[in-house]
């Protein structure tokens, strides 16, 4: 680690375990703790203890804590939310759930969209309206207030604000949000799209700030739990993980809980985003397999893939994030028999608790988890997080009774969950490059994850990868990645600005003081724009850079088209402490062979050899 005063600490919340690691001058110290659902702060200072015990540290000793959690992630998929008000002008109270009048699914016509998080009967309409150039219809005083007492008598914990066009004129949300302020006190939470979002596209602004709305109490209340244990401890309060792979303050996250969505796999992102910059891999196809899901991203030309929107869980968040793609299979997703008689694993997960069957926590049905210990790839007997041992027999036992509804053998049903999961997590990663025009054989994948390492040969097999890396620390990478990250600040707003306005002093004026600035640039007349990142100022490269990234992207550029500039995008860093590469371990293996990396296990097949090298690293290639 680069100097930082004090130890550093990274916590990372997943579905099944809670990873920390502690990074002192003595090196780096790991641990982990089974994940308490009910509060997930509980796990986040049982696994705190546990690298502060193993390092010799005092809690006063640590002088940087980075935490990245599930709490928001879950409420989504969930659709659990607070109960929400939305508040939009006259006649367009039903925005999200009009959204883009589009199928969820071309040829699945039983699919459908999810519901809004806020039903009909707490949408309110407000008589004003702003255009593109200014105000419309005029918001007087009595109409606020008139809102306010509708938002009052719904009896709701939070209002999402969403008018149109106040990505460019704020002043009728701004007052309507002092108005219900003023008639509720601090009561309610109040979400305001021009503070959350900031860009045009009504439909995608109005679902992020309804989703802001709904889950900012939610995640307000586990953040103000953890502050407080950290106090208790005499830990330093930690900043939080945002889905753009930056660290925030704590109050600004809980304030906005739509930044923190992906906050979790972020900081897997933003560890692999150092191992390609230390190891000169440029391209590397993120695999971070957990216990309860499957996430996957691809670093390209040593950058991360990030994105200005996405859909999660079926709903649009229109906020800079990490490009991830998720799948619900992890080592404790459950194998079961489809009506048709097929095998399937997953979605649904056994969690923390009960967890696989072969915890002995009370788990009776199969899981991928199962399925590696009966095929020998996982050691019966070891001793997980949790004082959890590995028992053979119960795994045994559940995969017997799914394989006889099958008709298959233990062995058989075992190798067939694994196989299946595979699938499952292949596909994921398919959508991350093939479905985005990039070639996986093109890449190296990086395995992480409590059951990345198990599953990683047998992923790269189907994808046609020849090479994979796996850290030793693997199994906690994502809480490493939290605390070598930066802290990161993005402001996002749409300006609209046809090129015949676009001079180096505006440009320049844009940019402002911000580290890193992206444009959103498109043809005149164009529905969708590409983003390319210039701090330059120069009208010129502006249009030089969009260009070359449209015939990138399309085939062809236009010289003679004008252009415009839709979307300001920039970004103020603070440094994070980063980590030095560690040594080269000693390690020659030929498969079939069994890793034990801690906090993971490597499964190295027939036909596969593994060396160690600098970085803590290990490279697992096909013989051929």
């Amino acid at each position: 680690m680069a100097a930082e005063p004090g130890a550093i600490l990274g916590v990372d919340v997943g579905g099944t375990f809670t990873d920390a690691v502690l990074v002192t001058e003595e090196g780096h110290f790991t641990g982990k703790s089974p994940t308490t659902p009910e509060d997930q702060s509980l796990g986040v200072i049982e696994a705190t203890r546990q690298v502060l015990e193993k390092a010799g540290v005092g809690p006063g000793e640590v002088g940087h804590f980075a935490h990245g959690m599930t709490v928001a992630t879950n409420a989504l998929l969930e659709s659990k939310g607070a109960k929400t008000a939305f508040i939009a002008t006259r006649g367009f109270t039903d925005l999200v759930e009009i959204g883009r009048q589009d199928r969820a699914s071309l040829y699945r016509l039983q699919a459908s969209h999810p519901p809004p998080m806020v039903p009909p009967e707490r949408r309110f309409g407000v008589a004003e309206r702003t255009g593109p150039e200014g105000v419309v219809e005029p918001l007087e005083d009595e109409e606020a207030d008139r809102v306010a007492d509708a938002v009052a008598a719904a009896g709701v914990d939070s209002v999402a604000v969403c008018l149109l066009h106040s990505y460019r004129h704020p002043e009728h949300e701004n007052r309507i949000g002092e108005a219900i302020r003023k008639r509720l006190g601090g009561e309610v939470h109040v979400s305001l799209s021009n503070d959350v979002v900031g860009t045009f596209r009504e439909f995608e602004r109005a679902a992020t700030t309804e989703i802001d709305a709904a889950l900012s109490p939610l995640l307000a209340g586990y953040l103000r739990r953890l502050a407080a244990r950290t106090r208790e401890e005499a830990l330093p309060e930690p900043d939080i993980m945002q889905s753009s792979g930056g660290l925030a303050g704590l109050g600004e996250v809980a304030d906005h809980a739509a930044v923190a969505v992906l906050s979790g796999p972020a900081g897997g992102a933003a560890a692999a985003a150092l191992i390609a910059e230390q190891t000169g891999e440029e391209n590397l196809l993120c695999f971070d397999m957990g216990g309860t899901s499957c996430d996957v991203c691809a670093v390209e030309g040593g950058r991360i893939h990030e994105t200005s929107s996405k859909r999660i869980a079926g709903r649009p968040i229109a906020l800079p994030m990490v490009d991830i793609d998720t799948v619900g299979a992890g080592g404790g997703s459950i194998a079961w028999r489809d009506s048709g008689g097929a095998l399937r694993v997953g979605p649904e997960s056994s969690g923390a608790r009960p967890g696989p069957a072969c915890y002995g926590l009370g788990g009776d049905r199969p899981t991928v988890t199962d399925a590696n210990l009966v095929l020998g790839r996982l050691e019966a007997g070891a001793e997980l997080a949790g004082g959890i041992r590995l028992d053979l027999d119960l795994a045994r036992e559940a995969v017997g009774r799914l394989g006889r509804e099958l008709g298959l053998e233990v062995e058989e049903c075992a190798e067939g969950i694994v196989r299946v999961a595979d699938s499952e997590m292949v596909r994921a990663l398919r959508v991350a490059t093939v479905q985005r025009g990039l070639d996986p054989r093109r890449f190296t994948l990086l395995a992480y994850g409590g059951a990345g390492p198990l599953h990683a040969a047998g992923v790269a097999e189907e994808l046609g990868i020849e090479t994979v890396l796996v850290p030793l620390a693997g199994g906690v990478l994502s809480a490493l990645g939290l605390a070598a990250a930066d802290r990161r600040r993005d402001e996002v707003h749409t300006v609209l600005l046809p090129e015949h306005r676009l001079d180096r002093e505006t440009l320049e004026e844009l940019v402002g003081d911000a580290d890193v600035a992206a444009w959103d640039v498109r043809y005149a007349g164009q529905s969708f724009e590409l983003t390319v990142t210039d701090t330059s100022g120069e009208p010129g490269r502006l249009r030089e850079l969009f260009e070359r990234e449209h015939e990138a992207r399309y085939g062809y550029a236009d010289p003679e088209a004008p252009i415009e500039l839709v979307t300001v995008r920039r970004r103020f860093l603070r440094p994070g402490p980063g980590f030095e590469p560690g040594p080269r371990p000693d390690l020659e293996v030929t498969g079939p062979a069994r890793v034990d990396l801690g906090e993971a296990t490597l499964h190295v097949p027939a036909g596969w050899e593994v060396r160690g090298e600098a970085g803590d690293l290990l490279r697992m290639t096909r013989r051929t």
